[in-house]
């Protein structure tokens, strides 16, 4: 299963050439067909149904509007919940985005999860995303996230699914999140995809 993030470092492949098996986020099916889509965002679902999506994959969003969707839409689904309680804002649900949201849907579907585009960090003093600039999406001029969230999510997914086995392909020079430090999980370089 190839998980796919839509970070800046993923720019340069060609997901084309994975024939199946691929989860990505939000506005990739602007440019790949993949099999499901984790849409979190309002915006990004009604984007992607526009867009004919559902016609072909799966789309997963949140519990709290599946209704409004899966009378007319019969390939919506629910973003699986999740694998852990906690007491921290960052443990609720609806502060989980789509890309938390997509790995923990590859631990669900796979034993080996493949990790692409989840850059974390911006190299730059603005937004590190492919989509910047475009609908639904923030000024390429605007601050990075702070992607502590993203790293504690994803983190407590790989801390729960211990029988599952996570490769995050990324740039040479990009370093493990010490809360993704787990016998689970490897990193390799992104040319090897």
């Amino acid at each position: 299963m190839l998980v796919i993030g839509n970070g800046e470092s993923r720019q340069s492949l060609d997901l084309n050439k994975f024939s199946s098996h691929k989860i990505g986020c939000n506005a990739i099916h602007r440019d790949y067909k993949v099999e499901h889509l984790v849409c979190v965002d309002r915006r990004m679902v009604d984007e992607a149904i526009s867009a004919g999506v559902n016609n072909y994959a799966l789309v997963y969003t949140r519990k709290d509007w599946i209704d409004s969707y899966q009378k007319n839409y019969k390939r919506i689904r629910e973003v699986p919940d999740l694998p852990y309680v906690g007491s921290d804002r960052w443990d609720e649900p609806f502060q989980w985005g789509s890309g938390p949201y997509a790995v923990l849907l590859g631990a669900k579907l796979s034993e080996t999860v493949n990790i692409v585009g989840f850059d974390l960090y911006s190299e730059t003093k603005s937004i590190n995303n492919i989509y910047k600039d475009t609908q639904g999406y923030d000024i390429s001029s605007k601050r990075p996230v702070d992607p502590r969230y993203w790293i504690h999510q994803i983190g407590k997914v790989f801390e729960t699914y211990t029988n599952r086995k996570f490769i995050i392909f990324q740039k040479d020079s990009w370093e493990l999140p010490k809360a993704w430090k787990h016998s689970n999980v490897s990193l390799d370089s992104i040319k090897n995809i």
